[in-house]
């Protein structure tokens, strides 16, 4: 490196970004992911004994995986280039290859590859990278936002290890937030910063687990904020709301209003109210309120407020949490809203809820025994004692339905399950009314029917 190329990275290392400049140098200095960079995980180890093996980050943005990477960096013992998949062509791969090549033969070194949004390689560029991973000339490190599932090559994605970076957690945020503005070398540090608890709490929390624009956002305000008489920088809450362009909402999410607006939310649901459900789901989304707890709160109505009224509720809930874990924000909330209005406009019946209740009732009431022809006749010696014996198999009568004991003796005739009139539950209740009928009247109704 020349005098030249050295007062120009010098020069980009003050100039840059603050999210940039604060990026961890080592591993001990990463906040969040313990999940997979704890101490004594698998990516720890790789990392600490210099053997990692080609690897792909997967995570929304500002959740470390380039952080990641130059901490591999910093750590290893091999070559280290990087790539940007957005503007690198053939020619930056050939350069990159080639030197990785001179490396291995001449000096015995290894080269480790870092592709940043390697998803927008298409799949001949890819291809180029397998087989100086497979003869270990390139340790690939590929970062991106995309499931890589979908995005990369299967030959790539079954010679990599993949790691899913999740969200930060807001206390991980927090962390950040106080290290900028009191980190002197490279952080606001020398600006004399006074961040206040409720702004860097604020700044965390809209941030939806993004450190860049959570750190964007307090340089923003620091550097267009003028020092107050005593010779400090301020940051208190209004400011930090101009910075990230969020307007502050009044919700406390350890107090009334966390609870409040939660309880409004699946009390409109329930009363089949769409517009009231939306609207707290907007407060809460607009408060920074975490999706995968608005998601759980959304499956329990489901399956508390609406049941077998509308079983896809249900199922349409359940893939909306599994979305929003995949997809996060913004975009969740379109998800969000859908899953919460269909609940809140389907059939309702809580028959499901009263069956269980009375059912764990009656189980602390009363001891019972499973009938003998219900118990198990294949266990060891099972059979000789009598078990399973005399029981009907369904599938073998008219209709896969045949007319048995299935109830302990000591509770015999206890009815749980009492399903309502409404939705697909007036459907489920004409069913058992029908099996439930003594068999000569059945028989009476079945011959009427085919008249």
């Amino acid at each position: 490196m020349d005098i030249f190329e050295y007062m120009k990275t010098k020069t980009l290392e003050k100039e840059s970004p603050l999210a940039s400049r604060m990026r961890p140098r080592t591993l001990e200095e990463v906040v969040g992911q313990q999940h997979i960079i704890g101490r004594g995980t698998l990516l720890y180890r790789a990392i600490k004994a210099d053997k990692l093996s080609s690897v792909i980050f997967y995570g929304p943005p500002g959740t470390g995986k380039t952080t990641l990477a130059r901490v591999i960096a910093n750590t290893t013992s091999a070559a280290f280039t990087q790539i940007n998949a957005t503007m690198a062509g053939k020619k930056d791969m050939s350069e990159a290859v080639q030197a990785a090549q001179d490396r291995m033969g001449q000096y015995g070194k290894r080269t480790i590859l870092l592709v940043d949004e390697i998803h927008r390689f298409n799949k001949a560029q890819q291809d180029y990278l397998l087989p100086y991973v497979e003869d270990g000339t390139l340790t690939l490190i590929g970062a991106t936002t995309e499931n890589p599932y979908f995005e990369v090559n299967g030959a790539l994605i079954s010679r990599s290890i993949i790691f899913e970076l999740k969200p930060l957690e807001q206390a991980d945020i927090e962390e950040l937030l106080r290290r900028a503005v009191t980190d002197r070398e490279r952080g606001l540090g020398s600006y004399n910063v006074v961040l206040d608890d409720d702004a860097r709490a604020f700044l965390a929390d809209v941030s939806g687990g993004d450190a860049r624009e959570a750190l964007n956002a307090i340089e923003l305000g620091v550097l267009t904020t003028e020092p107050g008489p005593d010779g400090r920088i301020h940051i208190d809450l209004k400011t930090a709301s101009d910075c990230i362009q969020k307007r502050v909402v009044r919700y406390d999410k350890d107090g009334d209003q966390h609870y409040d607006t939660i309880s409004a939310f699946i009390k409109s649901m329930r009363g089949s109210d769409p517009d009231a459900a939306v609207y707290y789901l907007a407060k809460m989304l607009s408060a920074g309120e975490d999706i995968k707890f608005i998601a759980r709160r959304i499956m329990i109505c489901a399956a508390e407020d609406v049941g077998n009224a509308d079983p896809m509720a249900l199922v349409l809930a359940t893939s909306a949490a599994q979305a929003v874990e995949r997809i996060g924000m913004p975009e969740s909330q379109l998800i969000l809203a859908q899953a919460c209005i269909y609940v809140a406009c389907a059939p309702k019946s809580n028959a499901c809820n009263n069956a269980v209740f009375e059912a764990m009732q009656s189980v602390r009431d009363v001891k019972t025994t499973v009938p003998p022809h219900l118990q198990d006749a294949h266990y060891r010696g099972s059979a000789k004692l009598g078990r399973g014996t005399g029981y009907k198999y369904a599938h073998d009568y008219p209709d896969h339905y045949v007319e048995q004991q299935y109830l302990p003796d000591e509770i015999l005739g206890a009815r749980f399950y009492e399903p309502t009139e409404m939705g697909k539950e007036a459907e489920i209740r004409a069913h058992l009314e029908r099996l439930r009928r003594n068999p000569d009247e059945k028989r009476n109704s079945d011959a009427k029917s085919n008249l």
